[in-house]
């Protein structure tokens, strides 16, 4: 692997990617990709299938192995160490201890079926941060309150809808105290009428100053919270900018043909 010395932003960047490539097999899903994101920020991602959105997230949160470049958070090299001129790759609990700074919110929600709501929340303080039942037990059922599910508490995902499936995911991300919250299409797997409820959560989080990278086809979504957009496609960021200009007035020809398949 190729690493480059620098930073892709400045020194305030919390997410910091800087020339990544991603290869499975011959085909290359990430292309020399560059990207930094202020805290606070909201950073949506949009572009075809098969663009490298979703694997962009997955090398941030570690659960791919980039082949080129480096990503960096809160300033800190993710998933190798160097040591004089060379990389080593991190251990295994190595990269779990990077991995507890990013929440990841997926297309599906992942709960444990045999959980309550309420139980889903706390396995991870629980045994992997080890904090005491009675706090963390304190503090699910505020995010359950947040995310407007107290009354769900022992119910068991088969007895939740898909969006409030989803809301529970996105409070049991929260509960780990993640420094950054990476959303892969969250409502691409509901039903119409369930997705505002599922964005409204996201809009409060956005309010709350949570730092966000979210990857989406709900472009007025995308206008109204993101600070950033980028378009990629083939494994490249075509177009980055302000919401009303990506979203609006793209300048460039695939951005526009994109936008306005969505829309149609």
């Amino acid at each position: 692997m190729s690493a480059v010395q620098s930073q892709a932003g400045g020194d305030t960047a919390i997410v910091s990617v800087a020339h990544v490539s991603k290869f499975f097999g011959p085909f290359r899903a990430l292309n020399d990709v560059s990207l930094s994101i202020e805290p606070g920020m909201v950073q949506c991602i949009i572009g075809p299938s098969g663009s490298g959105k979703s694997t962009l997230l997955r090398c941030i949160n570690q659960l791919e192995k980039i082949d080129q470049g480096a990503i960096r958070l809160d300033g800190e090299l993710i998933g190798y160490r160097r040591v004089g001129d060379e990389l080593h790759e991190l251990s295994d609990a190595e990269i779990a201890r990077q991995r507890l700074a990013t929440g990841m919110v997926f297309q599906r929600f992942n709960l444990f079926n045999h959980m309550t709501a309420l139980q889903n929340i706390i396995e991870g303080p629980l045994t992997v941060l080890k904090r005491p039942r009675k706090e963390i037990v304190a503090e699910a059922m505020a995010l359950l309150e947040r995310v407007g599910l107290a009354d769900k508490r022992d119910s068991y995902p088969s007895e939740l809808s898909g969006g409030q499936q989803q809301r529970v995911a996105i409070a049991r991300a929260l509960a780990m105290r993640p420094k950054i919250m990476l959303f892969d299409e969250p409502t691409s797997a509901l039903d119409p009428e369930l997705v505002g409820e599922v964005l409204n959560v996201m809009r409060d989080l956005a309010a709350s100053g949570m730092t966000m990278i979210v990857v989406t086809h709900e472009l007025g979504f995308a206008r109204e919270v993101a600070n950033d957009v980028v378009f990629m496609a083939r494994g490249e960021i075509v177009e980055r900018g302000a919401p009303d200009v990506v979203l609006v007035a793209p300048t460039q020809a695939r951005t526009r043909e994109f936008i306005a398949a969505v829309l149609k």
